[in-house]
């Protein structure tokens, strides 16, 4: 169940992220993306903890990235990381760059 919902949000040309809303790097994640111009249904946050399955999802997430913790951003098929990660990558002019690359923006 875990690995199949996790599976269906992460999409060519869309940017996913797996957050729990409590959490400050995800709301600090969601403020960094929404400044954004994204095209309509190209970015996504998906709140794990309106699930039942979690935990369930953590574990997955691991094993598809290599950490439990969120957010977990996808950009398309790659994971660039966590908060800290995108922050990075937005500093160093590369997020644009790369949401082109996929047609998210506007």
């Amino acid at each position: 169940m875990a690995q199949e919902f996790v599976n269906s949000k992460i999409q060519p040309g869309k940017v996913v992220v797996f957050i729990k809303p409590t959490c400050p790097y995800c709301r600090r994640t969601q403020e960094l993306l929404s400044e954004l111009p994204f095209k309509q249904g190209a970015l996504e946050f998906v709140d794990i903890t309106a699930t039942s399955d979690t935990s369930k999802i953590q574990d997955y997430l691991e094993t598809l990235t290599g950490a439990r913790t969120v957010p977990r951003v996808f950009i398309g098929k790659d994971c660039i990381g966590g908060c800290s990660d995108l922050i990075e990558m937005h500093q160093r002019g590369e997020l644009l760059k790369r949401l082109n690359e996929i047609g998210a923006l506007q």
